[in-house]
């Protein structure tokens, strides 16, 4: 299942989006990356390139906010995995997080993204 799934990896910070990307193609999935939530939005919109999973952080400057790229993810599809990344907002993870999503703080370990979104996507594919 992961070779054909695209998953996108969201970041303002270049050093941690080229650090999971290897990570996560190491893994065997293909990965689209965005710097920005407004980038981010128009992948999702894209109708061409289908999004199977979302990781995002959530603060990103003066752009959408990982919150609001997960909700548009949510509304092109319902079921798609989200795992969240942020270094500062944890907090407001049950008021603004879409359900069924996992929120890592940062550091973390690129060990830790690919098990929650492997999780999150063993989840889905699971109808017990």
């Amino acid at each position: 299942m992961a070779q054909s799934l695209t998953l996108l990896l969201v970041d303002d910070e270049v050093m941690i989006t080229d650090m999971l990307h290897d990570a996560l193609e190491d893994a065997g999935f293909f990965v689209v990356t965005a710097n920005n939530g407004d980038e981010a939005t128009a992948i999702l919109d894209d109708e061409t390139r289908p999004v199977g999973g979302l990781i995002t952080d959530i603060n990103m400057g003066d752009t959408a906010d990982g919150w609001s790229v997960a909700r548009r993810a949510r509304e092109l599809n319902p079921e798609i995995p989200v795992v969240y990344m942020t270094g500062g907002v944890a907090h407001e993870w049950a008021v603004n997080g879409v359900p069924k999503s996992l929120l890592i703080g940062k550091p973390f370990a690129t060990a830790q993204i690919i098990t929650a979104i492997a999780g999150l996507l063993n989840a889905a594919a699971d109808p017990a």
